[in-house]
């Protein structure tokens, strides 16, 4: 770095305190985005980004790695360039800006490429925001003019000075005020390994602008042509890239970029929408189950008034009818202990009488039917559907109805009749007391099967909850005989309880077929056989049409029987009327 880069580095501390300071707004392109100050010495990351040479050297390392490096031209003994082997490390960093990889030269940061732009722009701040400068030469009058090679502000008489000296007379000197119109420094390049040379030539084999003294000594083998010669073909090749190539992928992006805004603004706005509708549903039904519920409380309040009212009825029947009763057993009792024969004869008719009438009376004081109240007898179905309530559906229903053991029905054959070694099966039916029947199960339902004459010979029961107030039990008996079938709810028999079960032996299905005669079922074969007593010439052991034996209708071909819904008879006892009269046993 030249010894007027590092003077315009050591200004650049200053400016920046006093940006702090005022707190001035700053030409972003003028200020490095990782320590938020004026560039310094502002470097050119691979991902061209710019940052400050020292901000790039404090960031984390990603990744090092290790690789033979040639080295560039070096000036040796004699003034030769030589090339040299080394061992370079690479360290991979992370861009602050679009957090992309990028290598750092082996050199460090001072191998990356000088942001010339970023250095014009912070000049041109420094101009923009400190107003007037004094002169770097003498310190006494206000700056007007600028060296751009000696990077120094001078005043008028410093600037007519440095015009005649012979060394800086050939500088670009610009005027102050013209280079804050411009809003733009056009100021030359210059040489870092010789201070004061610009650089006007570029070496083609190394790829670098360079100076005439590097042409002259690192470069002289080289080819070296004016920068106005190469630049069109370079910044040809960089604009074809960014018309051609890179243009209309911007404008892509950008419209695809836009697409996405668009979209996140739709479903920001689909959202809050649906939000909306989501709370005014939330508020809608929250209404709905308010006023559910406030249903339900009244019709909950209603049952206990309709409940409450039927049991002081039922208390004031069960207080007289134990008045009666009490009062009954209470005189015929003394009459019996105290009176005498003819007592207890001249007041038999009237007691009897009354004894009878309170013995025959209608008044039922079974505890299920005198305390119907129970724990179920007024439940809450929280999962069943209740209709509608201002359009929203709602659920939960509360249940009143008892189980009445006298209405309870059962249904299906299995309750009478089972068979050895087969499942049977009927239903329980929980009534109410008006006879309809429980939409909802959870009864506690106690089945149970044992042989009447083996106590120890029980079948095991299978009760399945229907949850609509039938309950269907199965059993499988093994043995044969008579049972008694206690069927319960709440540990109370249903009317009818217990019931008498029949087990008979295992029906016996049907093995062959039901045909018209073993000649047409077998498709005329002679080895078939049949069941019946028909009989066949030439040679066939089965039955046919009008032959002799035939039933004259269809049969079984296992056992002869012509009825088709029947149980097979035993081979070992079947046994045929012949048209003779007299018994024959069929071949199977």
């Amino acid at each position: 770095m030249s010894q007027r880069e590092h003077k315009k580095n050591a200004e650049q501390p200053t400016l920046n305190s006093e940006h702090e300071l005022h707190s001035v707004a700053v030409n972003p392109r003028a200020v490095c985005n990782v320590c938020k100050r004026l560039y310094r010495d502002p470097k050119i990351l691979p991902c061209l980004h710019t940052f400050c040479s020292d901000c790039i050297g404090q960031l984390e390392p990603f990744s090092v790695s290790s690789r033979r490096h040639r080295g560039g031209p070096e000036e040796g003994r004699g003034g030769e360039a030589v090339e040299e082997d080394r061992l370079a490390v690479t360290v991979t960093v992370l861009c602050p800006d679009c957090d992309s990889e990028v290598d750092i030269p082996p050199s460090g940061p001072a191998g990356l490429s000088i942001d010339h732009l970023a250095l014009d722009e912070v000049f041109l701040e420094t101009l923009v925001t400190n107003g007037p400068l004094g002169c770097d030469l003498c310190g006494e009058g206000g700056a007007e003019s600028r060296c751009e090679v000696c990077c120094v502000n001078l005043c008028e008489f410093c600037c007519q000075a440095h015009r005649r000296q012979k060394r800086t007379a050939s500088h670009s000197v610009q005027c102050l005020e013209e280079l804050k119109s411009r809003g733009r420094l056009c100021r030359p390049v210059l040489c870092s390994f010789h201070p004061g040379q610009e650089l006007r030539l570029f070496c083609q084999p190394c790829d670098l602008p360079v100076c005439l003294e590097c042409a002259a000594t690192l470069h002289r083998d080289h080819r070296c042509c004016p920068t106005l010669d190469v630049i069109d073909r370079h910044g040809d090749r960089i604009r074809e890239l960014v018309t051609v190539r890179l243009r209309p992928r911007l404008e892509q992006l950008e419209r695809s970029l836009q697409k996405v805004e668009v979209s996140q603004e739709a479903l920001q706005a689909r959202v809050e929408a649906t939000a909306s509708e989501v709370r005014a549903f939330a508020r809608g039904y929250a209404s709905a189950v308010e006023a559910h519920c406030v249903s339900l409380l009244r019709r909950l309040e209603e049952l206990r008034v309709q409940r409450r009212n039927q049991l002081h009825l039922q208390k004031a029947q069960l207080q007289q009818a134990l008045l009666d009763v009490r009062g009954g057993v209470e005189f015929a009792e003394r009459l019996l202990s105290c009176g005498s024969d003819a007592e207890i004869l001249s007041a038999k008719g009237v007691t009897l009488r009354r004894l009878t009438l309170l013995t025959e009376s209608s008044y039922d004081p079974h505890l299920a039917t005198v305390a119907p109240d129970d724990d179920s007898s007024i439940s809450f179905m929280p999962r069943e559907p209740a209709g509608e309530v201002e359009g929203y559906p709602v659920v939960g229903v509360i249940h009143s109805k008892t189980v009445d053991l006298s209405k309870c029905t059962i249904e299906g054959e299995g309750l009478q009749r089972g068979r050895e070694g087969q499942q049977g099966h009927f239903t329980l039916v929980c009534r109410d007391s008006a006879g309809e029947q429980m939409a909802r199960g959870g009864e506690h339902v106690l089945v149970s099967i044992v042989h009447k004459e083996k106590k120890n010979c029980t079948v095991e029961t299978t009760v399945v909850d229907n949850n609509d107030g039938s309950y269907t039990v199965s059993y499988t008996p093994e043995e044969l005989g008579a049972y008694s079938v206690w069927v319960c709810v709440k540990a109370q028999h249903v009317k009818g309880s217990p019931f008498i079960l029949n087990v008979k032996r295992k029906f016996r299905r049907h093995t062959g077929t039901f045909h018209c005669c073993s000649f047409c079922s077998s498709g005329g074969a002679k080895e078939a056989r049949c069941g019946c007593p028909g009989t066949m010439p030439g040679g066939f052991k089965g039955c046919g049409h009008s032959h002799k034996g035939h039933p004259g209708k269809p049969h079984w071909s296992c056992c002869g029987s012509t009825v088709e819904q029947s149980e097979c008879l035993l081979a070992s006892v079947l046994a045929a009327v012949s048209p003779r009269g007299h018994l024959r046993t069929v071949e199977l």
